[in-house]
């Protein structure tokens, strides 16, 4: 789950307190935790078979360069004692409300990005507690308790520099970006280092002459704009420590998806369509239980020399059903017929939800 950039809006005189708060290595903690002849043992969960992925890795494998999305045949050769499990998924679901559970004792306003992350705003908290670093630090205390995991948390006064400040003191700290220490300490951070850039705009930054968030800062809004459309009135404004988006309390997902690596490389169309059928169940059922309709429709296609594209449709309506999704994937895949390469992944996801926006909060002013 990703946030929207076109909300960004000019500076407010609104201050708020927000705590991101991120689970540390969560579900390879999850299985030290349960397993103690794991513990202090490089873990992967995901497949260990050739064709495998990881899904995440604890701290001791990450020491060998051991990374979530890595396939399992890399992750064994940087790290051979590394030690494959099988992941579970209800046991992490089931962690992750016990988490959101202590979230919702300290405020109502909580924003989830996946199982192990959210954002808080704690502005008014239901425990009174003056400082939001003390909020943090007492939901890490309480998650510690009850589950026996580790959450670091970053505290500021908007949600880009709270996620920023979360990644500071990992694993199991906390770190406090103050609206005097905001501008600062995006100056000098690389862009690839900014939420919300990835590898390709940060390539193009790069190519512009733009490698810290004070290069960004001495452009006007009017080049960021032409280079980056709509994204670079958010990179403009958030190379000068500024980002008004709220937190928003149970916010629809962004998208909903699912994918798979087959065991064998896939050539035929009739082959892929059969293989995607499975993914879209999985995906409308989850559409059906979530109670959302979306308008857009992406393919993902990983190829046997790991090259990655993706396609998107967005219909006139919304995606009303089972059938529905299959036609549209089915059209997309379609589309890419002939194909010059075997394909070893196939995904498909919905997006562009219908949702209403969240009632804003009141407007109150705290010191972190």
């Amino acid at each position: 789950m990703t946030d929207e950039n076109d909300d960004q809006a000019e500076p407010s005189p609104r201050q708020r307190k927000i705590i991101h708060v991120d689970m540390d290595a969560f579900y390879a903690s999850v299985e030290q935790r349960d397993n103690p002849d794991l513990r202090g043992k490089p873990v992967a969960v995901g497949g260990s078979r050739e064709r495998g992925v990881v899904a995440a890795a604890s701290y001791e494998a990450r020491a060998f360069g051991v990374r979530s999305a890595m396939p399992s045949v890399t992750a064994k050769r940087q790290c051979p004692d590394l030690i494959f499990v099988k992941p579970r998924f209800e046991i992490y679901k089931a962690v992750s409300l016990q988490i959101r559970e202590i979230f919702a004792e300290h405020t109502p306003i909580i924003e989830p990005l996946s199982l192990d992350e959210a954002y808080l705003d704690v502005t008014e908290n239901l425990q009174g507690i003056p400082l939001a670093r003390d909020v943090a630090h007492a939901i890490r205390a309480k998650i510690k308790q009850e589950t026996g995991l580790n959450a670091s948390a970053g505290i500021s006064y908007n949600k880009f520099l709270a996620k920023l400040a979360s990644d500071h003191r990992k694993p199991n700290g906390q770190y406090v970006i103050t609206p005097e220490m905001g501008p600062a300490f995006v100056e000098a951070l690389p862009v690839g280092k900014f939420h919300g850039i990835g590898p390709a705009t940060s390539a193009k930054m790069n190519s512009l002459g733009l490698y810290t968030g004070l290069d960004i800062r001495n452009q006007s809004l009017e080049f960021m704009q032409a280079y980056f459309g709509k994204a670079g009135n958010y990179y403009y404004w958030i190379s000068r420590g500024v980002d008004n988006r709220e937190v928003r309390a149970d916010r629809i997902r962004k998208s909903i998806g699912a994918e798979n690596t087959f065991l064998s490389n896939l050539t035929g169309f009739d082959a892929m369509l059969a293989e995607l059928q499975p993914l879209i169940d999985k995906v409308w059922r989850h559409c059906e239980d979530k109670g959302v309709c979306g308008r857009t429709v992406t393919l993902k296609v990983k190829f046997a020399d790991f090259e990655l594209i993706s396609r998107s449709r967005t219909v006139a309506g919304t995606i009303e059903s089972n059938s529905d999704l299959a036609n549209v994937a089915a059209e997309l895949l379609k589309a890419l017929f002939p194909m010059k390469k075997a394909v070893r992944l196939l995904g498909v996801s919905v997006s562009g939800f219908v949702e209403e926006e969240a009632d804003a909060p009141a407007q109150i002013a705290l010191e972190l």
